[in-house]
């Protein structure tokens, strides 16, 4: 992506969320990882409970703000529930409320090829 669309482009880590704030720090460290990246988009937290902001508050902030395509990236190990019920349903809304913002929807984040292979390197190390 080139630095001028860049700027128009926006992630939205979305997460299940937990009465316990320090739940999200996974979720706010590596929206600080993409920010330390040269010519960052935009990054915005998204909670479906118990966290704010809640996806829709979310996505309304980063169209009031420039954003044109928004990426929503699952932080959930796999595609549960939420993400088959849920998900849907705020994102229609979502695209119904920011008709010139394209709203884009990630795989579940740990269901992605990179990650797991993470994770598996991850399970491995733990036996040394």
């Amino acid at each position: 992506m080139n630095a001028a669309s860049q700027h128009n482009a926006a992630i939205v880590l979305f997460g299940h969320g937990a009465r316990d704030p320090e739940w999200a720090g996974p979720m706010r460290r590596i929206r600080e990882a993409i920010l330390a990246r040269p010519d960052a988009p935009s990054v915005e937290l998204a909670f479906l409970e118990f966290m704010t902001p809640t996806l829709p508050e979310a996505i309304a902030s980063l169209a009031a703000a420039g954003a044109r395509k928004v990426a929503v990236v699952p932080v959930f190990l796999a595609q549960g529930g939420h993400l088959k019920r849920d998900l849907p349903v705020l994102l229609d809304a979502a695209r119904a409320a920011h008709p010139d913002c394209e709203i884009v929807l990630a795989t579940a984040a740990g269901e992605a090829a990179p990650v797991v292979t993470a994770m598996a390197e991850y399970a491995a190390s733990c036996l040394d």
